[in-house]
């Protein structure tokens, strides 16, 4: 049975802040909303700690809540106004989860055979989120994120990846870390840009590391160097491709050659 909060319960505030960063990383937790995520959660098996609810969710979400309550999920039914307090949604959907964070271990990653994608600088939550979901679909053995790009666990980036984010490791990393671990693993570092080889007729190593950048600085906000640099061919003139789409395509045409040998 979910227990009764007070709206000055301390324990909000906590879930509050972890709209923030910095709280994210000193909490070590992340919240998400609403059924669907929680549902992605729960078959992705990740634990969630805590559940807040509205009366209005307990009633139309009831055995959703009970599956996570008997799962050890501890419950809490709070007002809808508190609630929208601790919620970055316009119109929250009554059902606030908090996460434990997984561990962020960018050498455990590299590890695993696939390539890795690296967001070298992606500053767009909602690029992020995509690429995320980009990575999962066509087989990526997971995500690093860049320092200066989004926080892979911001509640936009959640929304954004659907799912994907509970399944796929994802790892901050330093730039001169990444250079270091691409050598050290012999993983060459691919990056997209105007510049680069024809996408076409490049072939990309199965075990690549693949850096997509900031549409308006490109990876080199990030990365000093590289060892492959590739170009999607356009038809038009236009100046650059949204940093998901061409993440997209790269990890496709990834996909492609590794299923062609």
């Amino acid at each position: 049975m979910p227990t009764a909060l007070s709206p000055h319960n301390p324990r909000l505030e906590r879930v509050r802040e972890l709209r923030a960063p910095r709280a994210r990383r000193e909490q070590g937790r992340f919240a998400f909303e609403g059924p669907t995520l929680l549902a992605e959660a729960r078959s992705s098996g990740l634990t969630i700690e805590e559940l807040y609810v509205t009366p209005a969710a307990l009633t139309a979400y009831r055995d959703l809540v009970t599956e996570l309550e008997t799962a050890g999920t501890a419950v809490f039914e709070i007002p809808e106004r508190t609630l929208a307090r601790l919620s970055d949604l316009e119109t929250p959907p009554g059902l606030l989860a908090v996460a434990r964070t997984p561990a962020s271990d960018p050498a455990a990653i590299l590890a695993r055979p696939g390539p890795v994608l690296l967001l070298a600088g992606v500053g767009d939550p909602g690029n992020a989120g995509t690429l995320l979901r980009s990575a999962e679909a066509f087989g990526a053995a997971g995500v690093l994120f860049g320092r200066g790009s989004v926080d892979p666990f911001s509640p936009k980036v959640v929304r954004g990846a659907m799912g994907s984010l509970f399944r796929l490791p994802v790892a901050l990393v330093e730039a001169a870390e990444l250079l270091e671990a691409a050598a050290a693993t012999r993983r060459p570092i691919v990056a997209a840009m105007l510049d680069g080889e024809p996408l076409a007729t490049t072939a990309l190593p199965a075990d690549a590391i693949l850096a997509i950048g900031n549409e308006r600085h490109g990876v080199e906000a990030f990365l000093p160097r590289w060892d492959l640099a590739v170009r999607i061919e356009q038809a038009s003139t236009t100046e650059s491709l949204n940093a998901a789409v061409a993440g997209g395509i790269l990890l496709y045409s990834a996909a492609l050659q590794r299923a062609e040998k």
